[in-house]
């Protein structure tokens, strides 16, 4: 398992992933760092927990945009239960991992 640090909203942040994940993980951390910008640009200062949550609400309303354009299957359809399962663990990992840390600082 890899390790890497990734920086979002001006913190940096431990991450683990997959070997060979590294770069991705990276790109996913930067697209998220880029919301998280966008938005405190446009709303001035916000808690950190606050702002990571708006961040995350607008990748998922991105997400499920993309998933309704699709029609038919669409991209829930190119996944295996296995495979979204897979992406549903790591991603609930990490939200939990960012908020015990937002919860201890």
């Amino acid at each position: 398992m890899a390790q890497i640090n990734v920086d979002v909203a001006g913190k940096s942040y431990p991450l683990a992933c997959g070997e060979g994940g590294e770069e991705r993980l990276r790109k996913l951390a930067g697209y998220v760092d880029t919301k998280a910008k966008d938005l405190s640009g446009k709303l001035g200062h916000v808690a950190e927990n606050k702002l990571l949550l708006m961040a995350a609400i607008l990748i998922a309303d991105e997400l499920h945009e993309a998933l309704e354009g699709q029609g038919g299957a669409g991209i829930m359809g190119a996944l295996s239960e296995e495979d979204l399962a897979s992406v549903l663990n790591e991603v609930s990992s990490d939200v939990e991992a960012i908020a015990e840390k937002l919860a201890n600082a």
